[in-house]
């Protein structure tokens, strides 16, 4: 692209996703969207405050993403380690693209947001003197991880929140697809367009409206065919940040889980998670002859960055022409495999392997976005009043290939941040007397919506193009394919006015293409390889030309914005604090 300059902050595309007109209305001072750890410490931060606080969540209050990681959560809480350790091992991570100032936020702010956590009501698990019980995982140098129910962390977790946010009588609204932002006549953030599927106090197409929105929403792993998240994750909030005029950054950076459960070349969908803590304990990555493929590749042989496993483990398989590889655990014996990893344990009985007795076939799947919608310190976008954390987010924590356990840790740390700098903002300018009006939306489609099929096409043509492995050809052949699913739809559109009925998989289909173009657009620009984004054309690393982050906007008509930053410094996103930029 060769445009001068950036659109105005918070100027909005114009594009919104059809729907109804909302039949029905609330109002509070902060609307949060998601239910995981960062929406749910936001709320609770929030209505502490004083903040009338509503949550919108996808599902149920305890469906969250958060609920599914088992690991842990990583801070300095050991004897002997600190928060500049985890720091260090944080940026090594991250291949040269963290913001450090970000990092060195979450690390030293991380310990004490845990403890607040103990005191909201989760139980972490403890060794014999009653001290945290701290593991390693991929990357770090010390234990540090702490967890629950052995392999539960999550799922711990998300019940002392979703238990504290009830006994508190924050408001919910459940099983609720986030649409659009709303904004005033003067381009503020007005609240949110959702649809409530089915059950509840509300049903069909309303508005939740305030002067903030907190996204929260969590990842995109749906955009491609094998993923360890859950089927709601399909990109909602960064589609809806991209249509309300916001920069994401980074979306080329998909970590890929090494160690995902292979249950088959054609599998789909949601795949059981591996955790990283089964080789924190000792566990070895083998090809079919046992060998351990691991060593010599990295000092940390099976807990190096998760990028190099993944890496590791597929190189091994094109060497021998394999579909997986397998993790040995054999050497636990039975009473740590039910005691320390029970749910894994039970994942891997159920699709009839027992890995207290046989290896487990892994392979990698798309786990995690490191990159996400861009935001400061405190944790605000390029849109006013519009905030992002947990892993829609990009904050900079994570660079460009995000530290085993961190995530947890951000969206704790972060929400925190985001809850404060609202609340100060209240305080400041007397929000609460404050009802948005929004500015209505279109009342025909002027923007097609995709047909619930094009879910799995874009899934195909993402896995085969813009997986692990990732080419000039394949790339290009990724967004022709992309392209050829939207050109279809837009034709229909455009001869007859006519678009898919709206709808959950009609609106989760154009949201997963949206995001699906934009890491494609990113993906394609950089060329290099660094931390989860490995360009066979392009194998080394290339700090001179590429140590920077690639910043995409969405067009009114559709087509991206795509400029790659002077340095790796992120540039601010105040209005107050912008200069132009020379997109290239």
């Amino acid at each position: 692209m060769s445009a001068t300059g950036t659109t105005p902050t918070g100027t909005a595309t114009g594009i919104r996703l059809h729907a109804p007109a909302p039949g029905w209305s609330v109002t509070a001072d902060v609307v949060i969207v998601g239910s995981g750890v960062a929406g749910l410490t936001a709320a609770l931060r929030c209505q502490a405050a004083g903040l009338r606080t509503v949550v919108v969540t996808k599902a149920r209050l305890d469906d969250g993403s958060t609920r599914w990681a088992q690991g842990g959560v990583a801070a300095a809480l050991g004897e002997g380690d600190t928060p500049e350790q985890h720091l260090d091992d944080t940026l090594v991570a991250g291949a040269g693209l963290c913001d450090e100032e970000a990092v060195r936020t979450l690390v030293t702010e991380g310990p004490d947001a845990v403890r607040r956590l103990i005191a909201t009501g989760a139980h972490f698990d403890e060794s014999a003197d009653g001290a945290l019980a701290l593991t390693r995982e991929g990357g770090h140098h010390r234990r540090r991880i702490a967890h629950a129910g052995g392999d539960a962390t999550g799922a711990e977790i998300s019940r002392a929140l979703v238990e504290a946010v009830r006994a508190r009588g924050i408001r919910t609204i459940e099983n609720a697809l986030v649409l659009d932002l709303l904004t005033d006549a003067d381009g503020g953030t007005a609240g949110v367009s959702l649809h409530v599927m089915g059950e509840g106090q509300h049903d069909g197409v309303g508005a939740a409206l305030a002067p903030a929105v907190v996204l929260a929403t969590g990842g995109m792993g749906q955009v491609f065919s094998a993923t360890t998240n859950p089927h709601v994750s399909t990109g909602d909030g960064v589609a809806l940040a991209l249509r309300a005029g916001a920069e994401v950054s980074d979306l080329e950076f998909v970590q890929f889980h090494p160690t995902v459960l292979f249950l088959g070349a054609d599998a789909e969908g949601q795949q059981p998670l591996v955790s990283e803590a089964v080789r924190g304990e000792g566990a070895h990555l083998v090809d079919a002859d046992g060998v351990r493929f691991m060593v010599g590749q990295h000092e940390l042989a099976e807990l190096a960055p998760r990028d190099i496993v993944a890496k590791g483990i597929t190189r091994r398989m094109q060497e021998l022409g394999a579909e997986h590889m397998y993790l040995d655990a054999r050497h636990f014996g039975a009473e740590m495999w039910e005691t320390r990893f029970p749910t894994i344990l039970a994942a891997c009985r159920t699709h009839g392997i027992d890995p207290v007795t046989e290896p487990i076939p892994v392979a990698p799947a798309a786990h995690y976005a490191s990159g996400g919608v861009r935001t400061d310190l405190r944790g605000r976008t390029t849109v006013p009043g519009l905030y992002a954390c947990g892993e829609v987010a990009c904050t900079g924590v994570h660079g460009a290939n995000r530290l085993a356990s961190n995530s947890l840790l951000e969206g704790l740390v972060y929400a925190e941040r985001i809850a404060d700098d609202i609340a100060a903002s209240h305080r400041e300018n007397g929000l609460h007397a404050r009802v948005p009006a929004p500015v209505p939306h279109p009342e025909t489609p002027t923007h097609p919506l995709m047909p619930p099929e094009a879910r799995f096409a874009i899934q195909r043509v993402m896995t085969q193009g813009a997986g692990v492995l990732r080419s000039a050809d394949s790339l290009a052949e990724a967004a022709a394919g992309l392209g050829r699913i939207h050109a279809e739809a837009a034709g229909a559109l455009a001869e007859n006015g006519k678009t898919a009925e709206p709808g959950v998989d009609t609106w989760e289909a154009t949201n997963l293409l949206c995001v699906a173009r934009v890491l494609v657009a990113a993906a394609r620009r950089r060329e290099e390889t660094r931390g989860c984004h490995w360009r066979e054309d392009h194998a080394d690393r290339d700090d001179a030309a590429w140590r920077r982050h690639i910043v995409v906007r969405l067009n009114p008509d559709r087509t991206l914005a795509v400029h790659t930053t002077p340095t790796a410094e992120f540039p601010p996103t105040r209005p107050e604090c912008r200069t132009n930029q020379q997109e290239q």
